[in-house]
């Protein structure tokens, strides 16, 4: 099996982003992206992916962080796109619910082709740090067109903010890791009917 490695570049006006994610890594993270919160969200994500993930982003934070977690979230969905590859032998599907105290969220994937993001959490305050919740939403937006995904996340419990946008990130790490795992069953074949993804 080859490598399964991405680094993608994205500069524009507003951001400056730099991200290495190896699918088959342990869990080591390297975040600066400028927003705390954020950067805690995506060490979430690569620890319980145990995905090796290092993400730069230089962003007009002094606009508001939308620019920033929005064209993350693109090249992330960028390099998970290209470090699956031709999806030959992997899953293909996958889903997971996280448990965070009080919150329970499922998460749901599949490695389509097709970008898809059907979205369902209620968040009931505009901030948790620094970070705006609205763009909870458009990151995963991003990353499900960027990946070429179906993407479900589903709120089944909670209340506090925080908890629920956590088991959101590590609900989809969890999710993400499985379906991109392989099936010796698979004989070396593409989980589709039609031969193509």
């Amino acid at each position: 099996m080859s490598e399964r490695v991405a680094n993608i570049s994205r500069k524009t006006g507003e951001t400056d982003i730099q991200v290495m994610l190896n699918l088959d890594g342990s869990g080591k993270a390297n975040i600066d992206t400028g927003i705390g919160f954020f950067d805690h969200m995506l060490n979430s994500f690569a620890k319980h992916g145990f995905f090796d993930l290092d993400v730069t982003c230089k962003g007009d934070l002094e606009v508001d962080s939308h620019h920033t977690i929005e064209d993350v979230g693109i090249v992330l969905g960028k390099a998970i796109k290209e470090a699956v590859g031709d999806k030959v032998g992997i899953k293909r599907y996958a889903s997971f619910i996280m448990p965070m105290d009080e919150t329970l969220v499922l998460c749901a994937v599949d490695l389509s082709g097709r970008p898809y993001l059907n979205y369902d959490l209620k968040l009931t305050v505009p901030k948790v740090g620094q970070y705006d919740t609205e763009m909870v939403r458009e990151f995963f937006y991003a990353v499900s067109y960027g990946a070429e995904m179906n993407l479900h996340i589903k709120q089944l419990d909670g209340i506090n903010n925080h908890h629920i946008i956590e088991a959101t990130y590590k609900a989809f790490a969890n999710a993400l890791d499985i379906a991109t795992s392989y099936d010796p069953r698979s004989e070396g074949k593409l989980l589709s009917t039609k031969g193509a993804l």
